[in-house]
């Protein structure tokens, strides 16, 4: 295979907000309205990810402002009373932030958000630093591939590979990320493979085979 699939670093966000330890709760919700952004990581040190603070992070003040929760509450909840009192990002962070190598591919970083339950994840360079953000809008961004660029890597990457001299070519078309392949092939057992291979190509959303085994004599 001589594609590559794309990487986080691809599609992150270069130019992140962030805060330190000490930012004052008023201060983050001014930061986050004036950039339209619902969350900062919390930096120490040389560009150090200690922790991230959403806006999940800081609606308990709101929710709990007036009430006065009962036993059931304050044990089901106690991490968000907590952060319903808190000032700093410090107090209100979610830490260890959960974060992504840039190196890493858009599926991991799409499996980690998943696992973890998260809408965007700090990213990290080789030395542990932040270097960008990304979010679950950026991992779409793939999917806005031209239809002729999938087809040209569809082609290349695994057709060719996979069916170096078919009996007749294999025609490749894709309409709005949906790749449809047609054709006589020699080996029935590559065509599960094919599917398999076409479907991973980033940007492509489904895979629609017609491929059939050549009759030889």
């Amino acid at each position: 295979m001589y594609g590559s699939p794309h990487i986080v670093s691809d599609v992150m966000t270069r130019n992140v907000v962030t805060v330190g330890r000490e930012a004052a709760f008023k201060d983050i919700v001014r930061l986050m309205g004036q950039w339209r952004i619902s969350a900062v990581p919390v930096l120490e040190g040389e560009r150090r990810v200690i922790g991230v603070v959403s806006e999940a992070d800081l609606l308990p003040k709101e929710e709990f402002r007036d009430s006065d929760p009962d036993r059931l509450t304050q044990r089901l909840r106690m991490a968000d009373l907590a952060k319903a009192g808190a000032l700093t990002a410090e107090e209100l962070m979610t830490s260890p932030a959960v974060t992504v190598h840039a190196e890493a591919t858009l599926a991991e970083a799409a499996r980690i958000m998943a696992l973890c339950h998260v809408k965007r994840l700090p990213v990290l360079d080789a030395e542990g630093t932040l270097e960008g953000l990304v979010s679950r809008g950026d991992l779409l961004k793939v999917f806005l591939r031209p239809d002729d660029e999938i087809a040209e890597e569809v082609r290349r990457d695994v057709v060719d590979v996979l069916f170096p001299a078919p009996l007749e070519p294999v025609r490749i078309a894709v309409a709005r990320g949906v790749v449809t392949l047609t054709g006589r092939v020699p080996d029935v057992a590559r065509i599960p493979l094919a599917v398999r291979l076409v479907r991973s190509v980033e940007g492509v959303v489904n895979v629609d085979c017609h491929l059939a085994v050549a009759r030889v004599g």
